[in-house]
């Protein structure tokens, strides 16, 4: 998830001035300081300045974006690292990968005014904005057109005029980008809009920001979340185990206590993530945490992220072992979105 038009993800109204700002929103001073310069993160993480790299344009369009404390749980010297793999700018993604296409789960033949995508019978996404907190390489959404899609537009007028129009609609899913990238006085405007729809009994946020910045889950957000009348699901974005340190722990038990339950979908992907090792210690610490393991995605075929694919043998093989060593419950399924199938497709293995 990314913000294609603009380099700087808090050049709009998303965010207070850097002068004067209230404690609350110390999230954003740390999310505008984020690495954005890849000689900077080789240099911090001690690694070989002459690493392989995206350049001119191609980095222009999908730069590069780490917020500090993410990248801190990076080991130093290890160009193998499974936390720097996901967002180091390889020159590995400009080479064309057969079947790989700039729109890989066919969101823009769905996209309606509002910035809603409704895709699914009984839920539809909304894209709540541009913005996220780090850019993940293997991104579907990586080539998404945000300029003419983002819901935050109007108070979200259209946007809830689109939901309250379908009563068929129980949940609404709030993505982007990331939606917690948004300031606190967007996201409670929306959200009470939402409470006043009364065929929606749902709210869903899928983000990747109390990983990568576990500093925005604070008072402000948690209050407004904890105030809405909808069952609260958040759907978090962990891929390993070594993303989750105690800063992150506190977040998601904050999260919790404002009554929102907490899923995990995690991306499969090559060198990262891709032993029984690293997937079973991903599902005990998430439950840990008092996060389910809900999917394990297969790579979603978007162009610039055919390095990462781990192709549908080795993940069956990969589940089989899993499920040998860990109880039901703590098996995530394996999915992967389909172009017109009425739901995630469910993978045998």
């Amino acid at each position: 998830m990314h913000v294609k038009l603009r380099n700087n993800l808090l050049s709009m109204d998303d965010h207070f001035p850097l002068t004067d700002t209230p404690p609350h929103a110390d999230w954003q001073r740390n999310l505008a300081d984020a690495i954005t310069k890849p000689a900077e993160l080789l240099a911090l993480l001690e690694l070989d300045p002459d690493l392989p790299a995206l350049d001119g344009s191609a980095l222009r369009d999908f730069p590069l974006r780490v917020p500090r404390g993410f990248a801190a749980r990076m080991r130093r010297g290890d160009a193998r690292d499974p936390l720097f793999l996901q967002v180091w700018p390889a020159s590995a993604e400009q080479q064309p990968t057969p079947g790989f296409t700039r729109d890989a789960v066919g969101d823009l033949a769905k996209l309606k005014p509002g910035g809603v995508i409704h895709k699914y019978h009984g839920r539809a996404l909304v894209i709540a904005t541009g913005a996220c907190a780090v850019h993940c390489r293997y991104c579907f959404r990586r080539h998404f057109p945000y300029g003419e899609a983002i819901a935050a537009r109007g108070q979200w007028r259209e946007t809830l005029t689109q939901l309250a129009a379908d009563d068929s609609i129980e949940e609404a899913i709030l993505s982007g980008g990331d939606p917690l990238a948004l300031s606190d006085d967007k996201l409670a405007a929306l959200a009470a809009g939402l409470d006043k729809i009364p065929h929606l009994r749902r709210l869903r946020l899928h983000t990747r920001v109390p990983v990568v910045l576990p500093e925005r889950v604070d008072s402000v957000l948690c209050s407004w979340l904890s105030q809405s009348r909808l069952q609260k699901i958040i759907v978090l974005h962990v891929n390993h185990p070594n993303e989750i340190d105690a800063a992150v722990g506190a977040a998601l038990n904050r999260l919790r206590a404002a009554g929102a339950t907490l899923l995990n979908q995690a991306v499969l992907l090559r060198g990262i993530n891709d032993t029984a090792g690293t997937q079973i210690a991903l599902s005990e610490k998430l439950f840990a945490q008092g996060v389910m393991p809900y999917y394990l995605h297969l790579l979603d075929r978007v162009e610039g992220a055919g390095h990462f694919e781990v192709d549908s043998l080795t993940a069956g093989n990969l589940m089989r072992e899993i499920s040998a060593r860990l109880p039901g419950y703590l098996v995530p399924r394996l999915v992967r979105e389909i172009a017109g199938a009425p739901a995630k497709t469910l993978l045998p293995w």
